[in-house]
Parts: C-alpha cells; structure tokens; sequence
C-alpha cells in the first residue's frame, strides 16, 4: 500500500502545480482609449534645453554651490510658464523648495506633484561627448546634458501639462499642488520643510506623485512587453562607518591583529552572510503582476511560492542586482582609509558601507544585524546617517487606479506594475501626510539610458519629453 501511496501523492502534487500555474494568467483589461493630449513636443524639447543649460549642481558643502544658478532657474520658469505663473502662485519654502497651488473646485483632496531641480556634479568633463550643461538636440533628436533624466525633464513634462491645460481653461476637480525641491541630490531640508508647512494648513493630499519608475523591458525575467514599474514604497538607506584602532608601530614586526585586516574580515564575514531574504509586500505584487506574463517555466515558480520561494531567494541570492535587492537590505561598501604610509600601522583604520534598508528592517536591527555577523568586539560601528524606509502604499485605490489609467492611455503596451523603489527621494516625507505616495518619472527608458542617471552622457529623446508631459496632463485630468 505504501509503494502506491508515495507516487499518488507525488502525482497529487505536480498536478496542483501544473494548476496553479495554468490559472496564473494575465488578468483580463479593457483596452485603453485616450484622446490626444494636445501637447507641444517641440515647446517642451525647447524649454527642458534652456533648463538644462543652468546649473544648478546641489552640493553638501555651500561654498560649492552657484547660489545664482538657481536663482536663475527660478527666474527662467516663470518666463516659460506665464500662465502657470499667473494663475498658481508660487512660494519660496525652506533653503530652495517651490511650491505652486493650483486652485481647482474642491480642496479637501488634492494631488502633489513632485520634481526636484537640482543635480549631480558631471564627473569627468573630458569623459562627456558633449558639453554636460550644453541642452543641445544632435541629428537623432536626443537632448544632451545633466538632468535631462534626473530630473528636470520630469519638472519639465509637469509645468509643460499644467500650462497646456491653463491655456484651454482646464479647472481641476481638486487643488494640486506641484512641489519642486533644490537639492533633493544632498537629501536637502526644502522638501522636509515643504511636508511641514503643508501640516501646518491641514493640507491631507488624495495622492503625491514623485521621480521613481520607469517604462523598461527586460528587466523582468521572462517577460517580453514593456512594462511600467510604479514605486509604492521605497528602501530606508543608512550609512555606517567601521573601525578599528590599535597602537600602531611599524610593519617589520606587525602584532597578531592589524586594523586593516580585522576591518576586512569584517567585511568578508558579511558579503559572505548577506542579510535575510524576505518576501515584502511590494516585491509580492511585484512577482504576483508580472509573473503572469513570463514564461511557463518562471509562472511555474511565481504561481506557487509556497512551494519555491527558498529557490527564487536562492537564485537572486546568487544573480545580485535589482531581483536580489527587492527581496533583502543590501550593504555594499565603499570607501576604506587606513595609514598613509607603506610601512606604519595605522592607530585606525575605517570603512564606509551603504545599506538599502528592506521594509522588514530598521536602521536599529539592521546595525544589530551587523554587529552579530561580524562578532569582533574591536571592530567599532557607528551610523553616519540614514532614513528608515518608507510606508507602502496601497494599489487598487482610486489614487492608484488613477495613475495606473495615464500610464495604460500615454503607452498602451505597456504592463503596469508596482514595485519598491531600491533609491531613495524626496516622496519618502510626504509619507507622513499621505497613504498614497506613488513613484514614477513618466519616461520609457532603455537600460543605457538608466545608466546614464548620475553617470556620463545624460540624454533623452526629445520625443520622450512630450509624451512625459501627456502622461501628467492626463493625470491632472483625472482620465
């Protein structure tokens, strides 16, 4: 009896399976129907160039940055924007925060959007094909320079829509409030002060929409269509120095433990004991959205992980990159100071690691975490900085369904999903006054072009800057 027993029930199991798996399908959608946006390609093109030709590069030491600059920037947005400037006025809040409010029929649940203008410093001038800060359009009609991406063209697409739609006599159902920062790159205190002022007049916003996803293919494994990834929440990130100190001397008798050697056990005995993987409930969705598109072999593992889940942790385990960040806190470290000379110990010796903070962990456990691994009581730790990660926010909402129905009418073949951002922004403090924080920079981009984000040759297509503006002027109508 036994000998049949084992077969059925291994039977048994591959057939639920091969059920599940069956039924783990595409939800069924209405095709998208949109009218046309009406929006000025050529105008926006134009204005993100005069944009990107002042530079307004954010840096941590004042003295650093061109105060000028972006009191130019300022200036330039109301000369593009006359409408916008006329009819939403605009406050000066905090070190460089803007904030407009557009006054529509109803207050009581309004939308923010964000953006921020300022940007990173381009690195090697001579590593750039063109000038970083030029805003020139080449034959292929790509727009070159720093923030094209990141993210003045996304302020771009916003004011671009917001002056369209003033230009008709739109009036929005509900107050929106677009909130642009100066130096959300140094995790600067404009959009923190912006959160607060909004408190402060009891302003509760219906949803906020800040720079995180993207239109991308490939980045799914098994899945050929593009697809919209849409951050619900965000990674908290911290800093954390390691050292070691000792009496130093020199290196022709060196004692049994050296500074630099404990320090790079240390960092061995993590890389080699990375943080525990875990399903978040924004890496669920993930999976549950996108694995119905993949191939059969993956919609195998995706449609039963309670029966896989130790093998996909396994995989992103091994794969690294984006799957493996989505499922755990991640520590990378990168900077290292020792003696500065040859042939002398150092009294100290230090490291720098940056970690990802996962949603099931806090800066606190997270350091705990640390110290057990590492299990050396002379190898000191101390948190530089950090922010614990954001709330999740819910999808299936109104607010959701809102942006979701833009994005499907501006790229009908795209697939929409959520997902959790693993870079942090400034859309992570709105969370204190609003459930629904979603992020999303409007801009089809290809793997190339998302490297070029703080690295050499930023540019965009410049067609890819007016339909970023359809998608928000759709999303400012509420269709």
């Amino acid at each position: 009896m036994l000998g049949w027993l084992i077969p059925m029930l291994a039977a048994a199991f591959f057939a639920v399976l091969l059920v599940r798996t069956a039924l783990f399908r595409p939800r069924a959608e209405e095709a998208p129907s949109a009218e046309p946006a009406g929006v000025d390609y050529a105008r926006a093109a134009d204005h993100l160039a005069q944009m990107v030709r002042v530079k307004t590069v954010s840096s941590r030491d004042p003295a650093a940055v061109d105060e000028e600059a972006f009191e130019r920037f300022r200036a330039l947005l109301t000369e593009l924007y006359p409408l916008v400037t006329k009819a939403c006025p605009r406050e000066r809040i905090g070190a460089s925060g803007l904030l407009y409010h557009w006054k529509g029929k109803r207050s009581d649940a309004p939308l923010v959007l964000m953006a921020h203008y300022d940007v990173v410093p381009p690195g090697d001038l001579s590593a750039w094909q063109r000038d970083p800060f030029c805003g020139e359009t080449d034959g292929d009609g790509v727009l070159w320079g720093r923030g094209t991406l990141d993210t003045k063209g996304t302020l771009c697409g916003i004011l671009e829509a917001a002056e369209t739609l003033l230009a008709r006599g739109f009036v929005p159902e509900q107050d929106i409030y677009l909130s642009f920062s100066g130096d959300e790159e140094i995790m600067g205190p404009s959009a923190p002060a912006i959160v607060e002022e909004l408190r402060r007049r009891g302003v509760k916003p219906a949803f906020v929409l800040d720079e995180g996803g993207a239109i991308v293919e490939g980045a799914f494994p098994g899945v050929k269509r593009k697809t919209a990834v849409v951050g619900t929440c965000e990674k908290g990130q911290m800093d954390v120095e390691l050292s070691v100190k000792s009496r130093g001397g020199h290196t022709s008798a060196p004692p049994p433990k050296t500074p630099v050697a404990a320090l790079c056990r240390a960092a061995a005995r993590i890389d080699a004991h990375p943080f525990p993987a875990a399903l978040t409930p924004a890496a669920a969705e993930l999976f549950d959205t996108l694995g119905r598109h993949s191939s059969f072999g993956l919609r195998l593992v995706f449609a039963n992980l309670w029966c896989f889940l130790p093998l996909l942790k396994l995989i992103c385990t091994k794969a690294g990159g984006e799957l493996n960040a989505l499922l755990r806190t991640t520590c990378c470290f990168t900077m290292m100071e020792g003696s500065r000379a040859a042939n002398a110990i150092p009294t100290e010796a230090r490291m720098t690691a940056n970690l990802r903070l996962s949603p099931r962990d806090t800066m606190a456990s997270a350091e705990d975490y640390l110290r057990r691994v590492i299990g050396d009581e002379d190898v000191s730790l101390r948190r530089i900085q950090g922010t614990e990660p954001s709330a999740v926010s819910p999808t299936g909402t109104p607010a959701w369904e809102r942006v979701r129905a833009a994005i499907r009418a501006t790229w009908p073949e795209a697939i929409v999903s959520p997902y959790m951002m693993v870079a942090c922004s400034d859309s992570r403090h709105f969370c204190a006054i609003c459930d629904n924080v979603f992020r999303f920079s409007a801009m089809e981009l290809s793997k190339e072009e998302r490297a070029c984000i703080h690295g050499l040759n930023e540019r965009v297509p410049t067609e890819k800057i007016g339909r970023a503006a359809e998608f928000f002027l759709r999303v400012m109508e509420g269709r």
